[in-house]
């Protein structure tokens, strides 16, 4: 059963020493296996309290705290030139595991309309990642997270693609596409990264033309670093790619990736594929036939504009799961929410499981969106 606001708002006084707790909202729209709340203490500040429902959920959260106190070390470093949630206090749950408390990051959503051409925003966006992909691995590897060597990775992928060649919903000729794709092992020769997994507009946190924050590593990775510019490629203003690459491929000290674009791009596609069996795993009819009408539409545009990687116009639904882990359990996702407060930045994670049509759209303003997440995200 979810935990009230009351109840997760009196873990938070527990862990964090002097939290004297004035107001407490729900984090939005929560769901999966963690509560979240945001909790506003008699001084002013605001604070996330995130706490799992089950054991499982309660693991994550251990691996993306342990994850988290190694980024922050990163940024104090100098070595990520963006903030991350900074786990403050912990308390243990009677039933198992830990509730965590973190200050509330201030930022707003990035707006994708808002990336355009020159040294602005869009290649602020791009120097991040590529700073994030410059970790060490051991960032990931010593929090227990997916380690992935890129031929592994390429065969995770084709098992994707197969799982959702037997739900009869692919068609055809997009299955072929995917194929080759995957089968032209040149294109798949790539250095595994530190990867963020699950980068989108509500895990990006802006002000002005600064990233200034990223919310939601519980699907932190080693994989391929085309993932984390896939949701760019697909989404962006088409003047705002280069300067995202181009900034990219500067701050990066590794030789260039021929083929980083193409497996963005691909990657992006194949977020259809993860959507449909989100939607068959879930047993989500609604969802099922709103991804298989994508792969259609999807399928049609390629095939006019022949080898175009993704056609022009698609977007990538906000709400698509993350792929599988290597024990093959599906993850959850996030989207942003209502406000927490009306005149102050303001975002917090949270998870959805809800359908692409129920997703709230960035209204652009300078206020985040508490999201609340379902694994700590």
């Amino acid at each position: 059963m979810p935990r009230s606001p009351l109840a997760l708002a009196a873990l938070a006084t527990v862990a964090v020493p002097g939290l004297d707790a004035f107001d407490v909202r729900p984090a939005g729209q929560t769901g999966g296996d963690v509560d979240a709340a945001v909790v506003l203490g008699a001084d002013g500040r605001r604070w996330v309290v995130r706490a799992p429902r089950s054991a499982g959920a309660g693991a994550a959260l251990e691996a993306e705290s342990t994850l988290l106190r190694s980024l922050v070390d990163h940024v104090d470093a100098g070595r990520l030139p963006f903030e991350v949630p900074r786990p403050t206090g912990f308390v243990h749950l009677p039933e198992g595991g830990r509730a965590m408390v973190h200050p509330l990051l201030p930022g707003r959503p990035l707006s994708l309309e808002l990336l355009g051409p020159g040294p602005g925003l869009a290649a602020d966006v791009g120097r991040a990642i590529a700073a994030l992909h410059q970790l060490p691995a051991s960032t990931v590897e010593d929090a227990g997270l997916p380690v992935y060597e890129a031929e592994a990775y390429r065969r995770r992928r084709l098992s994707e693609v197969d799982e959702a060649a037997r739900t009869g919903r692919v068609p055809g000729g997009l299955l072929r596409r995917w194929e080759r794709a995957l089968e032209d092992v040149a294109v798949w020769r790539f250095q595994p990264t530190v990867v963020h997994g699950d980068l989108s507009s509500e895990h990006v946190l802006c002000r002005g033309e600064r990233l200034t924050a990223v919310l939601g590593w519980s699907e932190a990775k080693v994989a391929d670093p085309a993932d984390d510019l896939a949701w760019l490629l697909v989404a962006a203003p088409q003047e705002a790619v280069d300067p995202i690459l181009e900034a990219y491929n500067l701050h990066r000290t590794e030789l260039r990736d021929r083929h980083l674009a193409d497996r963005a791009l691909l990657a992006g596609e194949l977020a259809l594929a993860r959507w449909l069996l989100h939607g068959v795993h879930t047993d989500d009819a609604e969802v099922v036939d709103d991804a298989t009408a994508m792969l259609v539409e999807l399928d049609e545009q390629t095939t006019l504009e022949g080898a175009a990687p993704v056609a022009t116009g698609w977007t990538l639904p906000a709400d698509t799961p993350a792929p599988p882990d290597a024990d093959g359990a599906a993850a959850g996702d996030a989207t942003p929410v209502e406000d927490v407060t009306p005149d102050e930045d303001a975002v917090v994670e949270r998870s959805t499981a809800e359908e692409p049509a129920a997703r709230p759209a960035d209204e652009g303003s300078d206020e985040e969106q508490p999201p609340g997440d379902t694994t700590g995200r």
